[in-house]
């Protein structure tokens, strides 16, 4: 086995948790800046700009449900608690975003600023598929023989 393969098998898995990690923190600043508005956006620091500074209700769709998911969904994603699950709703709530604010408009992603949701979307759709990696709580938490039952190659230490 050649040197790259090893390393390669070695931070396979510890590079998707750093992945997932930093990925989280960064959605959940989205979260953070709608429901407690920290940090400001620049086109927030501005006043009278549409948007920004909207008080915050629950039972709203922005910045409501959406600054939910996002700090909480975003927290427990960097923690890798309940990963999988975590992952599919955040997937899909970056899809119905997307298709929601951004495609209405204009075709293309760069110009209708959706290019963000939609990274988000296949990196979460991604994680739904992968796990959370080797430094998660759900492999922490996962018992002994559920970690035994994965392929060698998964495993490398």
């Amino acid at each position: 086995m050649s040197d790259f393969a090893a390393l390669r098998l070695t931070w396979e898995h510890r590079v998707l948790s750093i992945l997932r990690i930093v990925v989280g923190l960064l959605y959940m600043e989205h979260g953070l800046a709608k429901l407690v508005h920290f940090p400001l956006t620049p086109e927030c620091s501005v006043s009278r700009v549409p948007g920004c500074h909207v008080p915050y209700t629950l039972f709203s769709l922005s910045p409501g449900l959406q600054g939910l998911l996002e700090l909480v969904g975003g927290l427990l994603f960097a923690l890798g608690l309940f990963t999988r699950p975590v992952a599919f709703i955040l997937a899909g709530n970056m899809a119905v975003a997307y298709f929601m604010v951004h495609a209405p408009r204009g075709f293309f992603p760069l110009l209708n600023g959706g290019e963000l949701a939609i990274m988000y979307c296949f990196v979460f759709f991604y994680f739904w598929l992968a796990g959370g990696g080797e430094w998660s709580l759900d492999r922490w938490l996962a018992p002994a023989s559920t970690l035994r039952d994965r392929p060698a190659q998964s495993r490398a230490v």
